[in-house]
């Protein structure tokens, strides 16, 4: 534990130089900033990753003295062999792209030029792993040349020589025999800044921990293997991370969309970070509603956060052809007459999540409460083909607040083609969590204990007083399709015996309040009416 506190605090150092480093040189928050930051620490991860897989392939080369030059050393073939052996996922380096070897090259004239080149070799002869295609499958470039964002040419070198010494101070390598949790506290320190919802800056409305990790333990309670995951709305990753942990990196491989390059890039490097980048070309950046690209695949569980409100006016004529119909079984939302009005663009996402299960598939989807008592429309359609298909594994209603950036009361919704649909679990966790305040929002944070007792109840198909009810299917029918457990609980009235004698005083104390009120409510008159008396026009 002591070591990992040190390897993030050393980690979060690193980054915050990086950022000193961008606004020495005037791009602290410039619209470039993130692609810099970002950029910089993945070339870093790739490079100590890279001499990590190296020396337990070859352990010789970790007694050397100079690694890159060590490596230069080898002759071609031995050089190749090397290669050939590594694990596909682990990064194709040459000597002359080690951060080591930059180093000793950054008082050479033109280093900026060195850096960036370096950078875009990296980035063609990994592009077949690393690369995030778009729909057309255009595949993107994994580095930009980095220095060209500083206007002033003549900094250029310097600012390379800057990033190249901050890299340089320590190395991810001795962590590389440990588990990769840890670095999902890394990764949302490295996109902070980037993920907030002020000043321009990028806005994703990413799921708490605590509501994937339920999501996630809730989907998966027992070992699987070899399944095939996936997250039509994907933004950064957090739920897909959540379940790739619950389920272990190598028993699953990731598939995701999403309409935002920026979303996908972030996706990537969560990949990279947490033992997944097996998972990278399954990455795609496009309009999972109007050009999704995995419509023929089924994937065997299926996390969501999608979009509760966008505009989806632009495509939503394409909706009605046939081609998209046969997902839309319960109909396509009205675009409303002011963009102010509510986007329903999330019960889209629910009919294709539905319609990409596989036949043993599951999912669970984070969507606005409205949706569980919708008395018609399109969320009562849905929820009806749920109870008839006998999909419905229950409902869990979150707190009010659990996102910080939203007020919206959300549930998550657990779907399971194989699900037990006389013991349907609805939970109504509104009442739990503690308020905490950030920034200027105030958020309601789950204790690890509640997370906990969300988790066993529902896997445990209890009914717990004004916490959970465990119904069938035949009762959420006569009940015209209600997902919410309130409205399933029992109403207790509590009676207290009382004697004849106590009755009577108590009504006497109600009838002597009463006339104490009606008298202060007639002098209260009394005061405006002269009041009102005293009033002249000037």
């Amino acid at each position: 534990m002591t070591q990992d506190i040190n390897f993030m605090t050393k980690t979060k150092a690193l980054i915050d130089n990086l950022k000193s480093v961008c606004a020495n040189y005037g791009l602290g928050n410039d619209g470039n900033e993130f692609k810099i930051i970002t950029q910089v620490f993945l070339y870093k991860f790739l490079n100590d990753k890279f001499r990590y897989a190296v020396k337990r392939e070859k352990p010789e080369l970790d007694e050397a003295e100079n690694f890159s030059k060590a490596l230069l050393d080898l002759s071609d073939d031995e050089y190749q062999f090397l290669i050939a052996s590594l694990d596909p996922n682990i990064p194709r380096l040459r000597p002359e792209h080690l951060i080591s070897h930059l180093f000793v090259k950054q008082n050479d004239s033109d280093f900026a030029k060195t850096f960036d080149d370096t950078l875009r070799q990296i980035s063609i002869e990994n592009a077949e792993v690393f690369s995030v295609k778009s729909f057309s499958g255009a595949k993107d470039t994994l580095f930009d040349e980095l220095t060209q964002f500083i206007s002033d040419s003549s900094q250029r070198d310097a600012f390379a020589k800057a990033l190249i010494n901050k890299l340089f101070e320590f190395s991810f390598e001795e962590m590389f025999e440990q588990k990769y949790d840890f670095f999902a506290t890394i990764f949302e320190y490295l996109i902070k800044d980037y993920n907030t919802d002020s000043g321009g800056k990028y806005a994703e409305y990413y799921t708490p921990h605590a509501v994937a990790r339920i999501m996630a333990q809730i989907m998966v309670p027992n070992p699987v293997k070899g399944v095939k995951v996936y997250d039509p709305s994907a933004g950064s990753g957090t739920l897909l991370m959540s379940i790739a942990h619950q389920i272990g990196e190598e028993n699953c491989t990731i598939y995701s969309e999403d309409i935002s390059q920026k979303s996908s890039n972030m996706l990537r490097l969560n990949l990279v970070l947490n033992n997944l980048t097996h998972s990278i070309p399954n990455i795609i950046k496009t309009n999972t509603i109007a050009q999704p690209t995995y419509l023929d695949s089924k994937f065997d569980y299926i996390v969501s956060n999608p979009p509760f409100k966008l505009d989806f006016s632009d495509f939503h004529a394409d909706l009605d052809k046939d081609a998209f119909k046969k997902r839309f079984f319960a109909g396509i939302p009205n675009i409303p007459k002011s963009k102010k009005e509510s986007m329903a663009i999330y019960l889209l996402f629910i009919q294709h999540i539905m319609f990409s299960l596989s036949d043993t598939g599951k999912a669970a989807i984070v969507l606005p409460t409205g949706f569980i008592t919708a008395q018609s429309g399109i969320e009562k359609k849905i929820r009806e083909r749920l109870i008839t298909n006998g999909w419905l594994r229950g409902v869990v209603s979150m707190p009010s607040n659990i996102f910080a950036s939203t007020g919206t009361n959300v549930s998550v919704l657990f779907l399971d083609k194989e699900a037990d649909s006389e013991h349907i679990v609805l939970l109504d966790a509104s009442k739990l969590g503690e308020t905490v305040k950030e920034g200027k929002n105030q958020r309601t944070v789950l204790t690890p204990t509640e997370e906990q007792l969300i988790i066993d109840t529902f896997n445990n198909k209890q009914a717990v007083e004004d916490l959970s009810v465990v119904v069938t299917k035949k009762e959420i029918e006569a009940k015209n399709y209600s997902f919410s457990a309130g409205q399933y609980f029992e109403v207790k009235i509590e009676y207290v015996d009382i004697t004849a004698d106590e009755f009577a005083t108590k009504m006497k104390t109600f009838e002597s309040n009463l006339a104490n009120l009606f008298v202060e409510s007639k002098e209260l008159e009394m005061e405006i009416q002269n009041n009102l008396k005293g009033l002249r026009y000037e």
